[in-house]
């Protein structure tokens, strides 16, 4: 049985991390406000590059391009977005479970990956798999020129012929409790249904070629920095619901060792003032 002392010691504990997870908490809850209003920032403008993508698609046939080129998928790539710390609850381990689902359903393709954050980078990396590329996350968030550098080395692959086909696995946002993991594949990009989407012809100033040759690589581009954007926002709200319960947590072992504390100081004394009038009945 823990002694008072003991008992006190862990109080003591119990208290220090408390501070620890309850500023952890709130940190993460300020990181939250500002990476999910990114996100809400960001949606509109890729959902508007999709909307020109499906009125090119309602003109007609879209004119030859690096990253619409299909091909016989012998070699893939898997871009793994986590994060460079843990104490973020299930968060890295749902998406390396995601990623690990994925590889196994390419039936023994050769995988190529790049991972952003130093938890998917260690487990990967330790067990074998080829890692061409690994970014470290921030811990305010992911930045832009991280997107850009990404991007263009998912591109050098894929033109180049290295790989066939690109996938990303990441957590996508929905709120500080809910985050869940997404697989997308990026490349080749396919041209959406145009289906009714124009209402007509569509003319092209100056030419169809210029601009699907500049809308597809900021395109792609922006589909990547909305997974990171989609990452960071999920990594600070899974961090800030992990470090809520953990400051529960550890307010409720403060409770009960309190209590425990109290009890074990009580019977100290009531022994304590037995063994007094022990010995004072003893000397009458």
């Amino acid at each position: 049985m823990a002694t008072l002392k003991q008992i006190r010691q862990r109080i003591r504990a119990a208290k220090n991390i408390q501070q620890i997870t309850k500023a952890m908490k709130l940190v993460a809850a300020a990181r939250l406000k500002k990476s999910t209003d990114r996100v809400l920032e960001a949606r509109p403008y890729a959902d508007k590059l999709l909307d020109i993508m499906t009125d090119m698609s309602a003109s007609g046939t879209l004119p030859s391009h690096p990253l619409l080129t299909k091909r016989d998928v012998k070699n893939v790539l898997v871009i793994v977005l986590t994060s460079d710390r843990g104490l973020a609850g299930g968060f890295n381990t749902t998406i390396i479970r995601k990623a690990v689902e994925l590889i196994k359903t390419l039936d023994g393709k050769p995988v190529q990956l790049i991972s952003y954050g130093k938890k998917a980078n260690l487990f990967f990396s330790k067990r074998g798999y080829n890692m061409v590329d690994n970014y470290s996350a921030p811990s305010a968030g992911a930045r832009l020129q991280d997107a850009v550098a990404l991007t263009r080395k998912a591109r050098e692959l894929f033109e180049s012929g290295e790989v066939d086909a690109v996938y990303v696995v990441y957590a996508k946002f929905y709120s500080a409790v809910r985050q869940v993991p997404q697989c997308v594949q990026l490349l080749p990009i396919e041209a959406p249904d145009g289906t009714g989407a124009a209402g007509g012809e569509v003319e092209f100033e100056p030419s169809a070629d210029i601009v699907l040759n500049t809308l597809l690589p900021r395109y792609f581009q922006t589909l990547v920095w909305q997974s990171m954007l989609e990452s960071t926002a999920s990594e600070f709200g899974a961090r800030m619901s992990a470090m809520t319960a953990a400051t529960d947590n550890a307010g409720k072992m403060i409770q009960t060792l309190t209590l425990k504390a109290n009890r074990e100081r009580q019977a100290a004394i009531t022994k304590e003032i037995l063994e007094v009038v022990g010995g004072a009945e003893a000397l009458k």
